[in-house]
């Protein structure tokens, strides 16, 4: 798969850029990372125009996610069922128990470092009472730094890229892990201090 994607970007350029990141937040099991990886890569090399494959990525990206926005918001009940008979049941239980409790951070945190939740946040952000400016603007805020992220990871290491692709996903999970931890320290800290 990573071949196949690094050899699309530089035949069909922003096309593929784009195309591959709509349908990637729109849950496809699509390589969106990997694609702005190679965006980066092809753009530190000349092929692409570092501002228009940063464009096209972001774009597609955010447009993915509003379309899932609105499906939620369009038809709760049938989004729902469509979801859930595409075997999507436990991640729109788990995207109604992060927006419950985080409301816009979740949209936020679930562009970048739980990204395979993304799409099932889309829709139930859409089902539920998240206004579409507040999904909106924490949707931006988390497409930005995802884009960023991966396009930078691309561009710094261009030479690389078949290897930074290998490592991209564990990446990701090494910093939700840190995450995790300095949330635990902190409520920790907190515990200790009321405690004393």
């Amino acid at each position: 798969m990573i071949e196949a994607v690094l050899g699309l970007v530089p035949v069909y350029g922003l096309a593929v850029v784009f195309l591959v990141t709509f349908t990637g937040c729109l849950g496809l099991p699509v390589p969106g990372s990997l694609a702005l990886l190679a965006a980066g890569s092809f753009s530190a090399s000349g092929d692409l125009v570092p501002a228009a494959a940063i464009a096209a990525g972001l774009a597609g990206a955010l447009l993915g996610d509003q379309a899932g926005y609105w499906l939620g918001a369009a038809g709760t009940e049938r989004a729902a069922a469509f979801a859930e008979r595409r075997g999507m049941s436990g991640a729109l239980a788990r995207a109604r128990q992060l927006i419950g409790r985080f409301g816009g951070a979740a949209v936020f945190f679930t562009r970048w470092l739980l990204a395979p939740i993304g799409p099932a946040v889309n829709l139930v952000g859409g089902m539920t009472a998240m206004s579409w400016r507040r999904f909106t603007v924490f949707d931006v805020a988390g497409e930005i730094v995802w884009v960023g992220l991966y396009f930078g990871l691309g561009y710094a290491f261009s030479r690389d890229i078949v290897e930074i692709a290998a490592v991209s996903g564990d990446l990701v999970w090494m910093l939700a892990a840190a995450a995790v931890s300095l949330v635990l320290a902190l409520r920790l800290r907190s515990v200790l201090r009321a405690r004393s």
